[in-house]
């Protein structure tokens, strides 16, 4: 039996939480399957912001989005997930239900334009300080490509410096590694 991939079970562990109503964000868009998968777990009435840096990643998302009818649900940001907390309303903060990172590079696109570990810890700081009581971030990291093993080491030092207001579960797998953080009460 083939164990699931991670990007599944993370979408599972935050089908369990969402709910209508709840605001997200979508730390790194990608190619929009993360944000559609929020945007129908928070609609009606919820909202999600979502980040990229990539103009044909906002593109692809915002047609997806289209597409499901969910467009109205999305903000999307042109810019990198390290300015999360001024690019969410300032009544956001304390109250997020979940940020989703999917670190890396744009599937399909110049691999060379990836997340940095720099920007990456600047980003995990600033979703803690947004994610309300039993909220989570879901974070998958890709050792492969050129710096994700820097990144996969800043994030294990963010990780390490988490105090006990927060549980971590780990998922490995040969290639990316899937943390699901939730802070605690």
């Amino acid at each position: 039996m083939r164990p699931r991939p991670l990007t599944q079970l993370a979408q599972q562990s935050l089908r369990e939480l969402l709910r209508p109503g709840d605001r997200v964000i979508d730390a790194t868009l990608g190619n929009g399957h993360d944000t559609l998968f929020l945007a129908r777990q928070v609609a009606p009435g919820g909202r999600v912001v979502g980040f990229d840096v990539q103009q044909r990643a906002l593109e692809q998302t915002r047609a997806r989005l289209a597409d499901a009818g969910l467009d109205g649900v999305v903000s999307l940001q042109l810019g990198g997930h390290e300015r999360m907390v001024a690019g969410v309303p300032a009544d956001w903060h304390g109250q997020v239900a979940a940020v989703m990172f999917n670190l890396g590079y744009l599937p399909g696109a110049d691999k060379a334009l990836t997340t940095r570990a720099a920007t990456t810890v600047a980003a995990l700081d600033q979703a803690a300080s947004l994610l309300r009581i039993g909220g989570q971030i879901s974070l998958l990291v890709y050792r492969g490509h050129a710096g994700g093993a820097d990144e996969a080491s800043a994030v294990a030092g963010w990780l390490g410096r988490l105090g006990a207001c927060y549980r971590v579960t780990r998922h490995d797998s040969p290639g990316p590694l899937l943390f699901l953080i939730e802070r605690l009460g």
